[in-house]
């Protein structure tokens, strides 16, 4: 059993009989000490008052005047974003209720990298303890941006985007920059380790630097793994199992139902399944293909029941992946509404 992301604040979450996550004033405080609300040497009075109005009572009404109070403009729009945020946390029950309706209505009206924290905080709370480390590996690709490398061997490589930055502003910079940006170098030759199934276990050491690369060709443990996490995403949110199983093509006269996992993914499948042509570059950035079948049938809208729902990500021309795992609990094609 490994105790891993310690730093996002599960542990301060409360759990419901049903093993729904619930919000504590600890979990608030919590959020709180994130840099973008973290006091500055130049910080007023206003602000700072504030910030320990809310650190003693992380619930508190803030009246408008105490806002204003704030006169930094940058840190009065930080502290109203983090209260626009709060009150989407605590509008429902659960955490798991409070992060489904951030995308429904008008739209998200929240920074994504908000949405990336909660996205990590439910992956841990649904990957449990016993977490295997690809797994884990490929949950973040759920909530941080992968940079995607295609080798000369034909390999398709994830590897965490803010991490090759990082390494490519080190004084001791290597190869790994020019290597996830350009595919210029084999990675046996990169700073980054691969991760696979002899190495695995040195993810729990390192699990909060995401510095390992993964491939995603089809066979490889990484694909796996994020079809097991998938899978265990949409039952605990939807309270249906569904397996998913990677797939070379869509060869499928009855094809019905789609899912894009990326934003890419879905105008692709989208403009497919309309009979629509897509670019030599357009294809080119298709990654991977899935197959999601409903374990029990019935859960589905009933004319479609027994149909696969195809999924898909890409990267986009920047060669980043940005999946959007709420994409699952919005676009299936279930009998009832979750």
């Amino acid at each position: 059993m490994h105790d891993f992301w310690r730093s996002c604040g599960y542990v301060l979450l409360d759990r419901t009989p049903e093993g729904h996550l619930v919000v504590t004033d600890g979990f608030l405080r919590h959020l709180m000490d994130r840099p973008e609300l973290a006091p500055v040497p130049e910080s007023c009075a206003g602000e700072l008052a504030l910030r320990e109005f809310l650190l003693e009572d992380p619930r508190a009404d803030v009246a408008p005047a105490m806002l204003a109070a704030v006169t930094d403009e940058n840190a009065r729009e930080s502290y109203a974003i983090w209260l626009r945020f709060r009150k989407r946390l605590l509008a429902h029950d659960t955490l798991e209720a409070s992060y489904a309706a951030l995308f429904r209505g008008e739209g998200v009206d929240v920074p994504p990298l908000l949405v990336h924290v909660l996205t990590q905080v439910l992956l841990r709370h649904i990957l449990g303890d016993d977490a295997k480390p690809m797994q884990a590996r490929a949950a973040e690709m759920l909530f941080r941006r992968q940079r995607i490398s295609i080798q000369p061997d034909g390999q398709v490589m994830a590897a965490d985007d803010e991490t090759v930055e990082r390494h490519a502003l080190a004084a001791n910079f290597g190869t790994v920059g020019e290597l996830l940006k350009q595919g210029g170098a084999p990675l046996r030759e990169a700073e980054l380790d691969v991760l696979h199934d002899t190495n695995a276990d040195d993810y729990w050491a390192r699990d909060e630097s995401h510095d390992f690369v993964v491939s995603l060709n089809h066979g490889h443990p990484a694909l796996a793994a994020l079809c097991v996490v998938l899978e265990s995403w949409v039952e605990h949110f939807l309270g249906c199992a569904v397996r998913i199983e990677p797939e070379r093509a869509i060869d499928d006269e009855n094809w019905v139902w789609h899912v894009g996992l990326d934003a890419q993914a879905s105008q692709l499948l989208n403009d497919l399944y309309e009979g629509k042509d897509a670019t030599e570059d357009r294809m080119r950035r298709l990654l991977c293909l899935f197959r999601l079948e409903f374990v029990e049938p019935s859960a589905m809208r009933p004319e479609i029941a027994g149909h696969p729902v195809y999924l898909a990500m890409a990267k986009d021309e920047m060669e980043s992946l940005r999946l959007k795992p709420q994409n699952l609990l919005l676009n299936l094609p279930l009998a009832q509404p979750a």
